[in-house]
């Protein structure tokens, strides 16, 4: 039986569809490993870095799906007058 993962990610919350606590709990862990000396700066930095990346990206899909919803549609609906789709 096909899970269809593309389906699932699509439905799932964006904190499942991006661990987003784990990279939370990894940025917190990176800052535990600096101060006991562990990590160095720098690293901390880079993983940082693609966190920061990372959530901008996100950003992006949560605007988009926000105007996708304020553009969509009811099944069966029309647009109310004056409003177009694009």
């Amino acid at each position: 039986m096909d899970t269809g993962t593309s389906a699932q990610s699509e439905a799932s919350p964006l904190t499942e569809r991006f661990s987003l606590d784990d990279i939370i709990n990894g940025l917190a862990s990176d800052l535990v490993a600096v101060r006991a000396g562990k990590m160095t700066v720098d690293a901390a930095r880079v993983q940082a870095e693609l966190a920061k990346q990372l959530f901008n990206g996100i950003r992006l899909v949560v605007t988009a799906q926000k105007v996708l919803e304020r553009r969509s549609l009811p099944i069966g609906g029309s647009a109310p007058d004056g409003e177009g789709l694009l």
